[in-house]
């Protein structure tokens, strides 16, 4: 699998183990060390009032329960994203795993107000597997990974050195919603309705979307990117449930041809599931990638592409365009990063979708 941003592959990260038994055993007790060095609050300075009666919490997971004793104040993020949400919430992670992009600590610009005076977090490489012994050197009492591949023996060792959150039972890796994820590490820092408060947020930017653009209610849109051929996304996978929450449904036939996965290569045979009314292209060059389909001789007699139905945006694949913050937001989908998608990525997508093949979509294919 491809290790390129943005794409299927880079997802699909082999979680291994490196580290000895007898290191790590020795690390993970030095985990269990606590200082007054703490993160929460350094940000925006929301979410910091957690009584202490809001503790100890108890957190169901696809691999267990994480047992949180009291506030968390060094919170470490193994999942790709979920840093956003503590940062909305006022925490600021002591260490993020980097996904994409070359933004310190994987920060984004949609969350750099968060961020605020707080320190930018330890950046993790889990290019070869998950830093164990990084991270218990950094003593977190809290590791979040739902937005992961964390695998059981990853879970097994994790625990090891401080309390950990993975995504709920039944969850596809690389599939939980941010609508899940935000409320959970609320209830993990102590701050449940704040982080419903948020999601509440987000989802009236959803409802105006969905007002602004009845037509989207009784159409069908996809996302896809150029891996093995063509790649579409799930309706499971974060990608897929932006389009749904804006009104919108997936192609017929979608789960069949991608199975149990957040996404899959299609055949040949099934192209028709490109034939939407909208279909946003996340590729490694708008201009060359969007002149290579309009020149494939399957594609190109689709009624998405002959009326001008695509939106093309830069996936920051090496080699090719530089990645936007709208191609990042458009993967990285987030309690932050949504209002921004909300308001640029919807327009062009109601460009694509008003049925009018005159109309010129205003993408980064321009």
């Amino acid at each position: 699998m491809s290790a390129r941003p943005l794409r299927p592959g880079l997802s699909r990260r082999a979680f291994g183990a490196t580290v000895a038994t007898a290191t790590f055993a020795l690390i993970a007790a030095c985990g269990s060390d606590s200082d007054d060095s703490g993160s929460t609050g350094a940000g925006s300075g929301e979410g910091t009032a957690a009584g202490s009666d809001a503790f100890p919490v108890s957190i169901e997971h696809k691999f267990g329960t994480a047992e949180i004793p009291a506030k968390p104040t060094k919170v470490v993020v193994v999942g790709l994203v979920e840093q956003d949400a503590l940062l909305a919430l006022g925490t600021v992670p002591i260490a993020t795993t980097k996904w994409f992009g070359e933004n310190e600590g994987a920060i984004w610009p949609w969350a750099k107000d968060k961020l605020g005076s707080g320190a930018v977090p330890e950046l993790l490489d889990s290019t070869d597997g998950i830093q164990f012994e990084k991270i218990a050197a950094l003593q977190p009492d809290l590791i979040v990974g739902m937005y992961s591949g964390v695998t059981q023996e990853d879970y097994d060792k994790l625990a090891q050195i401080a309390p950990t959150v993975l995504a709920p039972k039944d969850t596809n890796d690389y599939a939980v919603a941010w609508d899940v994820i935000t409320p959970t590490i609320g209830r993990a820092l102590g701050l449940e309705a704040e982080a419903q408060k948020l999601v509440d947020e987000v989802n009236a930017r959803f409802e105006t979307a969905r007002a602004d653009n009845p037509g989207f209610a009784g159409q069908t849109a996809l996302m896809a990117t150029l891996y093995e051929g063509y790649y579409v996304y799930a309706e499971e996978d974060p990608r897929g449930q932006f389009l749904k929450s804006l009104g919108f449904s997936l192609p017929d036939g979608l789960a069949e041809a991608v199975g149990e996965e957040f996404g899959a290569s299609i055949s040949k045979e099934r192209i028709d599931l490109l034939d939407t009314d909208a279909l946003v292209w996340l590729v490694p060059d708008p201009v060359k990638d969007k002149a290579g389909l309009e020149a494939d001789g399957l594609y190109n007699k689709l009624a998405v592409n002959t009326e001008g139905r695509a939106v093309y945006l830069s996936d920051g694949t090496e080699g090719g365009a530089p990645l936007s913050d709208l191609g990042a937001a458009t993967s990285f989908v987030t309690v932050l990063s949504l209002p921004f998608l909300i308001e640029n990525l919807v327009p062009l997508i109601a460009q694509a979708a008003d049925g009018d093949p005159a109309t010129a979509v205003e993408d980064e294919s321009a």
